[in-house]
Formats: C-alpha cells, sequence, structure tokens
C-alpha cells in the first residue's frame, strides 16, 4: 500500500491534498535565502487520532514529516523538503476552554494569535506574547519558534506562558508534558524542551497556556535623538531606575526615513533614531513623565508624550509601519533577529550601521530596545546576483557582531534553515552533541523536519 492509500484509511479526503499546483503553495514559509522541495502530500488533520494515524504512517514507510502553522515565519524552519509529507495544523483551530479562575487557555495549535488574545479578553484576561504577525500566526508556530513580540519586555515571550502540552511523537505516540496548575515540578521540563524545537521533536496538538488579568490601557511617548548612542543612554538608564515599560521600540534613521516616505509622518529629517514607551500601569501618565525626563538628560531633542489612547496609537503607528516601509525600498529583505545585552545595544546599531557602509545596502532597524532584540532588516534587489550576494553577507556579519557582543542570533525567529551554520557556532561542540542526542531520542528515524536546526 503506497503513502496516499495509507493516509486515507486514517483521514478523510479532503484533508490530503496531492494536486502539485496546491502542494506547490505550501513549501515555503517567509523566509529570504531559504531553500525549498517539493512536498509528496500535504494532509490537514482536524483531530488528534488523525495526525497519530499520520505519523505512524510516516514512520512505517520512513517519510519524512514538515509540520506547518500559518507559515509566517522567518527561518525557513516550515520549508518542505522533496518528497515529504507536509503536515499543516490550520484546521485544528479550536479555542477548548478559557478558564478565569485557574487563569488558563486550553488551545489547539491552529488558533490564530489574536483570534486567542480577543477571546481572553472578553473574560478580562490578557494573554501577552504578541508578535507583529499576530493577526496570521499561530499558536502553534509561536510555540515551535518560542516567539516575542512588542511586549516582551514586561512580560516576557512565549516559553513563559507555556504551562502544558499534548504532543504527538513520531512513532504516533500521544505524550503529554507540564500541567494545569500555577506550580509543578514533578520530573525534568519537557514542556519548555518543546518550546523553540521547530517542529524537530513532536508535533503540538495541544497547548495549556498561561494568562494574566487584562492590564489597564496604555500610554505611550515618542523621544527623537540626534543618535543612535543618545537613544540607547535612555534604554539603559530607564531599565536601570526600574523602571517597567509595557513597550520600549527604538528605530533607527534609515526605518525613520522608510516610514516617512511612504506615510508622510512628519519625523524631523534630522532625527538619528526615535525611542517609543509605553505603560500599562495604574498611573502611566506619571510614568511616562519620569521617562521623558530620563530621555531628555541623554540628549533627546524632543519628547511627546500621549495624554490619551488614540495618541499613543497614532505615535506607535510609525513602529508599526516599520517593516512594511522598509519592504518598499528594494524588492526584497532579509529580517534578522539578533538579540545582545541591554548595554550592548548601541554598539549592535552602530556597528550593523557600518556594514551597511560596507556592502553600500540599505539596513534599516527596528529593535525590541527593552530587551536587546534588534530586528536588522537588509534591503536588496533579489534580481541582482551582485546586490544578494552582498546581501547574504552582511547578513552573516550581522550575527556575528551579535556574538561578538554576547548576544544570540536569534531572539524569537528560530534557527530553521537560516541559521544553521549559526546555531553551531553559538552552541559550540559539546552543546551540538547534546541537542544532537536529544533530537534521536525523541526522533530516532530523523523523519521530523530534517534539515532544520543541525
Amino acid at each position: 500500500m503506497d503513502l496516499i492509500a495509507r493516509l486515507r484509511a486514517g483521514l478523510p479526503g479532503e484533508a490530503i491534498l496531492t494536486d502539485p499546483d496546491v502542494t506547490g503553495s505550501y513549501a515555503h514559509d517567509m523566509a529570504s535565502f531559504c531553500e525549498a522541495g517539493t512536498p509528496a502530500v500535504v494532509v490537514l488533520p482536524r483531530t488528534v487520532e488523525q495526525v497519530q494515524h499520520i505519523m505512524r504512517t510516516a514512520t512505517e514507510l520512513r517519510i519524512p514529516v514538515v509540520p506547518q502553522g500559518a507559515r509566517t515565519g522567518l527561518s525557513g524552519a516550515a520549508n518542505a523538503s522533496d518528497g515529504c509529507l507536509v503536515l499543516s495544523l490550520v484546521k485544528m483551530d479550536r479555542i477548548i476552554e478559557i478558564n478565569p479562575v485557574d487563569r488558563i487557555a486550553v488551545v489547539e495549535p491552529g488558533v490564530i494569535n489574536a483570534v486567542l488574545s480577543r477571546a481572553v479578553n472578553e473574560h478580562g484576561l490578557y494573554y501577552p506574547p504578541d508578535p507583529s504577525s499576530w493577526e496570521e500566526c499561530s499558536i502553534g508556530g509561536n510555540i515551535g519558534t518560542a516567539s516575542g513580540g512588542l511586549c516582551c519586555v514586561k512580560y516576557g515571550v512565549t516559553a513563559e506562558y507555556v504551562l502544558g502540552l499534548d504532543i504527538v511523537l513520531a512513532d504516533g505516540r500521544l505524550l503529554t508534558t507540564g500541567r494545569r496548575t500555577a506550580k509543578g515540578v514533578a520530573g525534568y521540563d519537557l514542556t519548555r524542551l518543546f518550546v523553540g524545537s521547530e517542529g524537530s521533536l513532536g508535533i503540538v496538538v495541544r497547548a495549556v497556556l498561561a494568562l494574566k488579568p487584562e492590564p489597564p490601557g496604555q500610554l505611550a511617548l515618542a523621544a527623537e535623538f540626534p543618535s543612535t548612542a543618545a537613544a540607547c543612554e535612555a534604554v539603559c538608564e530607564i531599565m536601570a531606575r526600574g523602571h517597567a515599560p509595557s513597550l520600549l521600540e527604538l528605530m533607527d534613521r534609515t526605518s525613520i526615513r522608510a516610514v516617512n516616505d511612504m506615510a508622510q509622518m512628519g519625523l524631523p529629517g534630522s532625527t538619528e533614531a526615535l525611542l517609543l514607551a509605553a505603560f500599562d500601569t495604574p498611573e502611566p501618565a506619571a510614568d511616562l513623565a519620569a521617562v521623558g525626563k530620563l530621555c531628555t538628560a541623554a540628549g533627546a531633542t524632543e519628547v511627546v508624550p500621549a495624554e490619551t489612547a488614540a495618541e499613543s496609537d497614532l505615535l506607535l503607528q510609525a513602529r508599526r509601519l516599520t517593516l512594511t516601509a522598509l519592504e518598499r525600498v528594494k524588492s526584497a529583505t532579509m529580517i534578522d533577529d539578533v538579540c545582545v545585552p541591554r548595554s550592548r545595544l548601541a554598539e549592535m546599531l552602530d556597528g550593523t550601521a557600518a556594514i551597511a557602509e560596507k556592502y553600500g545596502l540599505t539596513i534599516g532597524v527596528c529593535a525590541h530596545a527593552g530587551d536587546g532584540n534588534t530586528h536588522p532588516t537588509v534591503c536588496f534587489d533579489a534580481a541582482d546576483p551582485d546586490e544578494s550576494r552582498r546581501a547574504r553577507e552582511s547578513f552573516d556579519d550581522i550575527m556575528a557582531l551579535g556574538l561578538q557582543l554576547g548576544g544570540t542570533i536569534t531572539g524569537e525567529h528560530g534557527v530553521g534553515v537560516l541559521k544553521k551554520e549559526w546555531l553551531a557556532r553559538e552552541l559550540g561542540p559539546v552543546g551540538v552533541e547534546l541537542q544532537r542526542g536529544i533530537k534521536d531520542v525523541f526522533d530516532p528515524l530523523g523523519i521530523l523536519n530534517p534539515g532544520k536546526l543541525f
């Protein structure tokens, strides 16, 4: 019995896609410079039992399996390999439970981040992780890449909200990890092991997520600086003084000008860096006033605090438009996500500017400044082989700079295909050996997302 026939024994016909014109659309995520193969079949299960059937079939036939969510990733982690089975979890999109007493939500992996966020808001609760693609990205994908977002500076990343998981292993067995309780230290923390594993250890089919009480509405301010060094000094002062902003974002000159060109935001051409801060505390105006003073002391040429939620949204609009604006600069972009210690943020931004000059490229940087996570965006003409080469080389230089400054090659996008070489450099030979050993325990045949991470 061949692969398709075996799959049909446990799946409805509409869950199996074999038309090459259709399956080709599942070949890759949103990353540049990442190879993608041609899948043999795409399956869209709706139940845990169907996922188990798929994995048992794949194990029996030694067929590689590439798990996918919404394919909004930026590292190639969801890219197909030739002849693989693409396991898309988008149809498993139920919110199973929202429990205000235990402050948890139980969801399937295909639930869209924004859908969950709005659903828990109706109960006076809050699910903090908010990737920029939150209107499109899925909870399963967020878990696979341990994604972050704008609010990480105060509330942390996805890994801090995953309490427990149901996981279908490579051989079809169902593993339950973690808990529903506020505390729990029984055995090794397998839940945390799966968060960020990019589908290489098992298929997440259900997640227990921690929730928080919904905070008050936030107020924001924008501070303009004559240099990135001055803006980064303000960031360091804000954090050193014990402030807890709900958002602390930075845009460099290139990003500011791109947004100005696209949306006529009216930001002065002399602005070298724009710092955006927000607070969702009981008295946000007082917090903004204190932060505004620190910005002025660090050299800000203008500080504009909002007085209403509408004004705050207007101030934050520039940050939200950054990627769209940079995508208009050239035909293609490569988005990095190097994270460095906050104390080295200025060196990271200045170093990136020097790399842009070295390669004759436009590289805009926006950053989750409060946690040191920078997003250098390399703009290039994909039809120009020389410019494409320079873009790739500049990307590597940026990652090398991040490691040199004591940082990491990825703060929230993951490794996938794009950063495999760099993962080995960051972990070192002993780290790689042990991580490969863990992979062998969960996936001895090597069928789960092969070619990713290592």
